[in-house]
């Protein structure tokens, strides 16, 4: 039978890219324990961030809309309250909303992604706020009651600030600041802290169904895993004196985690970037083990529906880029996705189509039995529900949007400003996936067109091959965002797009 009202667990694998997966096809060990709790789970080949970093990718699986609607793309945006969060939903529904968040941006700045949490404990901070702080001395909880909000005001105004921003990442205050605010938060603590809470709860008699978000941020750089784990993934490493002198000075240079990297790196700077970023997520891995053995030795996956994503990939030199501030290449945007549980999905499942990860919005709101979210829509017109059924209502269509984050922009202004201009940094770029197609363009001009599922990596643009494809997607991705038309693309504007594809559109929402 089908379970009513399920419990959920919605968990964001931070800057964790698809490909350094066992269940996608990662040669590495990292993440043994993730792979056998997928194996009775439902995986999706092709899930598609709607951005490449952190706000925007957050505020659509959030809100279930695009950047470009939402408009939460800078450090300092503001989510609308024209834009009601999946969380807001579930707690008006009657559940109880929690989030554990390790990740600053989601859990520190003023942009209204914690509205809707009955409760939100942060871990990103100098001071971390923990469920279990009533047990705390009197004299604690009275100064953290005074110092929590200075230190939030604090980190809001590194955010609003690009001089404060880019002081930050110099390397000599980098080591200080990612230690003693523990930036990425605390990945043993949360899950911990998660366990107890989920026992405590439901061992209180609870009588509303629970949504827990718990974010993990393991992966982001600085890189620095406990030294068992770059054993584990890289043994090869062992010893390599000049491979750690690198990684310790890359760690201290934030500014470089999403520069452009002029002059290149070498082949085993690249690759010593790549081993201790897999060694990251092997000890999430082994730390996020313990949280699904809970579920799974508690019984909790019986009327539980667990939903684990990443919210973007890292680069780590692809195509002349490090980190994730300006593309929506593979590495970025095609990321992980999974949903176990509730009896609602089928076990060893394979979603092949292309999807947005916005759509976890409509999933979860479905999941729960809330059938509207959006006003004038029913949520279950794209619950990824439907495309475990087999019929999906987007018909593989996806899109990412990049807008460069102002902050970075501003770091590389100062840093090495002719390499905004020469790799055209200021420019929004977008995708769209159709099929095993995906097109990019920059700003307004197609940049290339790439068979994704035959080559991954993106080595082979096949925009001057294929005119006509090409001629297809830019009059769709033209119809997702009107504004991009300009004199040339002129025969791509909204007007000139075909009736078939704009009745497609409309019929999505993407368009009036």
């Amino acid at each position: 039978m089908t379970l009513a009202r399920p419990n959920i667990l919605f968990i964001v694998l931070d800057t964790l890219r698809r490909d350094r997966l066992g269940i996608y096809g990662h040669s590495r060990p990292t993440s043994p324990r993730l792979d056998e709790f997928a194996a009775e789970a439902t995986r999706f080949e092709r899930a598609v961030a709607p951005a490449q970093w952190t706000v925007p990718s957050h505020a659509s699986m959030f809100t279930g809309v695009y950047p470009g609607e939402h408009q939460v793309v800078q450090g300092n945006s503001l989510l609308s309250g024209g834009y009601a969060t999946v969380a807001e939903l579930l707690r008006l529904g009657g559940y109880h909303t929690v989030g554990l968040c390790n990740n600053p941006l989601v859990g520190v700045l003023d942009n209204g992604l914690q509205r809707g949490f009955d409760e939100f404990y942060n871990y990103a901070s100098a001071v971390p706020q923990r469920p279990n702080e009533a047990q705390r001395s009197r004299l604690y909880r009275e100064w953290m009651k005074h110092f929590q909000p200075f230190a939030r005001r604090v980190g809001n105004q590194f955010a609003k600030s690009d001089w404060l921003f880019r002081v930050s990442l110099n390397p000599f205050w980098v080591p200080i600041w990612s230690k003693y605010i523990n930036f990425k938060g605390n990945t043993v603590n949360s899950i911990g802290d998660l366990v107890d809470y989920w026992q405590t709860y439901f061992a209180g008699g609870a009588d509303q169904p629970l949504f827990a978000f718990l974010n993990l941020m393991q992966s982001h750089l600085p890189f620095q895993p406990p030294q068992q784990y770059v054993d584990r993934v890289a043994p090869e490493l062992r010893g390599d004196r000049r491979a750690y002198q690198f990684m310790g000075h890359f760690n201290a240079d934030g500014a470089a985690w999403a520069s452009p990297p002029d002059p290149a790196l070498e082949d085993w700077q690249r690759d010593t970037l790549s081993a201790f970023y897999d060694a990251e997520i092997a000890f999430q891995d082994d730390q996020l083990g313990r949280l699904l053995d809970y579920l799974c030795g508690s019984k909790a996956l019986d009327n539980t529906l667990v939903l684990i994503v990443a919210d973007h990939g890292e680069g780590l030199g692809e195509h002349d880029l490090f980190g994730h501030g300006f593309a929506v290449h593979q590495e970025l945007v095609h990321v992980p996705l999974i949903i176990r549980g509730a009896d609602q999905m089928p076990v060893g499942g394979i979603v092949r189509e292309n999807v947005s990860t916005r759509r976890i919005f409509h999933t979860l709101l479905d999941v729960a039995g809330l059938q509207t979210g959006i006003p004038g829509s029913d949520v279950r017109d794209l619950s990824l529900l439907n495309t475990i059924r087999g019929g999906d209502p987007e018909s593989e269509l996806a899109f990412s949007e990049a807008i460069p984050p102002s902050t970075f922009l501003h770091v590389l202004e100062h840093r090495n400003p002719a390499v905004i201009d020469r790799l055209r940094l200021r420019l929004t770029r977008r995708g769209v996936y159709q099929g095993d197609h995906k097109l990019m363009v920059a700003g307004d001009t197609p940049e290339s067109l790439y068979n994704v599922a035959a080559d991954p990596a993106e080595s082979h643009n096949l925009i001057a091959e294929q005119p006509q494809l090409v001629e297809v997607l830019l009059q769709t991705i033209a119809a997702f965002a009107p504004g991009l038309h300009s004199q040339e693309m002129e025969s791509a504007s909204v007007r000139d797009v075909s009736d078939e594809v704009l009745e497609q559109l409309r019929a999505l929402g993407y368009v009036d």
